[in-house]
């Protein structure tokens, strides 16, 4: 596979002290922080992935990111974690059994006790994204991590909620790929595979479908994660080079986590996988079940185009009304989808000032 921008590259990132931090969570898995350091204040900011990516849809080197935007405006401080979600570590090319209690159990906690440990007390705000926006809620929410200044969480939170078509796939897409077709994980790139291999075949197969452009890792991920052509963005926000390398941003995934978000949506809200795992005993069955006990303020962030998560977010805010009348925000983006809020070409823009002004309002 050719490629012009190299997997997994910092050099999106200029003019800063860049240093990894290995994290090693309590059920075993190695995990890491990257830290992006110019001028340490009293505001620290983290950026959490969704599922199938990873510390590199905030750094992309082909226009302004997240991390130069924020280390540009204020905040001289950034971190990136690449949870078990991340593509950067192996953890989702398998048929794992891995939930987003266990990012809510695991995997914040034991982040957030390592960039302690170098940032101390100052005040630690987050950008979520995706399924790494409702586990990180799902972790604030539930208990297992406290003192975070502010939240910014992208297209969903602690209501998920999908489009029709998406949720007939989650009813048995999960046991057909693992059971049915054998297959431990679904990955966009497969259509980069060896000619007749089964990935092979199968990205053939949904790009039969999917006639809107000539990138088989679009048509995958379109199929992979919502209802649209495209799913997961607007193609008019993306550079040529970042549709290009799609399937680089967003990898192979397991079908575990898809098994979790089914038995949300059916819920319409977030709840524990398996409520009698002793593991799990310090987490809440009902993720909203303490909501009136969370004073951390949210600015819940959607696409108006938002094809993998629907109204999530509305809803959300709708009931975070309820308890606490404005503390939490809601902003919805005209013109943009899913995922383009990060990676869009315009995003520093369009986007951004919105999450900039937000933040700043919180650092005082």
């Amino acid at each position: 596979m050719e490629r012009q921008i190299p997997l997994f590259t910092l050099d999106g990132v200029r003019d800063a002290d860049v240093s990894s931090h290995p994290v090693t969570t309590e059920d075993g898995l190695g995990l890491n922080l990257v830290r992006f350091l110019r001028e340490p204040g009293e505001d620290v900011v983290l950026l959490v992935h969704g599922l199938t990516s990873s510390t590199d849809m905030f750094v992309m080197p082909e226009h302004r990111n997240l991390v130069s935007y924020l280390l540009d405006n204020g905040f001289g401080e950034v971190w990136t974690l690449d949870s078990r979600m991340s593509n950067r570590l192996p953890y989702n090319l398998a048929a794992h059994r891995f939930t987003l209690d266990d990012l809510a159990r695991y995997d914040y906690p034991a982040a957030l006790a390592e960039l302690r440990a170098h940032v101390g007390d100052r005040r630690v705000h987050v950008i979520a994204h995706c399924l790494g926006s409702v586990s990180f809620l799902m972790s604030l929410f539930g208990g297992a991590i406290r003192d975070i200044a502010s939240v910014v969480a992208n297209s969903v939170s602690l209501t998920p909620r999908v489009p029709v078509w998406s949720a007939l796939r989650l009813l048995a897409g999960p046991d057909v790929v693992e059971y049915g077709l054998g297959l431990p994980y679904l990955d966009p790139q497969w259509g980069s595979a060896p000619r007749f291999t089964r990935g092979w075949l199968a990205a053939k197969f949904v790009s039969l479908t999917h006639p809107e452009c000539a990138v088989p890792a679009c048509h995958m991920l379109s199929t992979m994660w919502g209802s649209g052509w495209p799913a997961m963005y607007e193609h008019a926000n993306l550079l040529p080079v970042t549709h290009a390398r799609v399937g680089d941003l967003c990898q192979g995934s397991g079908m575990n986590y898809d098994r979790h978000v089914r038995k949300m949506v059916l819920a319409g809200r977030a709840v524990k996988y398996d409520a009698t795992d002793p593991r799990y005993l310090n987490l809440p069955a009902d993720y909203l079940s303490g909501i009136d006990e969370v004073s951390t303020p949210l600015l819940l962030m959607t696409g108006r185009h938002n094809r993998v998560f629907a109204d999530s977010q509305q809803v959300f805010h709708r009931k975070l009304e309820k308890v606490a009348p404005g503390r939490h925000e809601l902003r919805v983006l005209p013109g943009y989808g899913h995922l383009d809020p990060f990676i869009g070409k315009h995003a520093d823009l369009e986007v951004f000032p919105h999450v900039l002004d937000f933040l700043k309002r919180q650092a005082v």
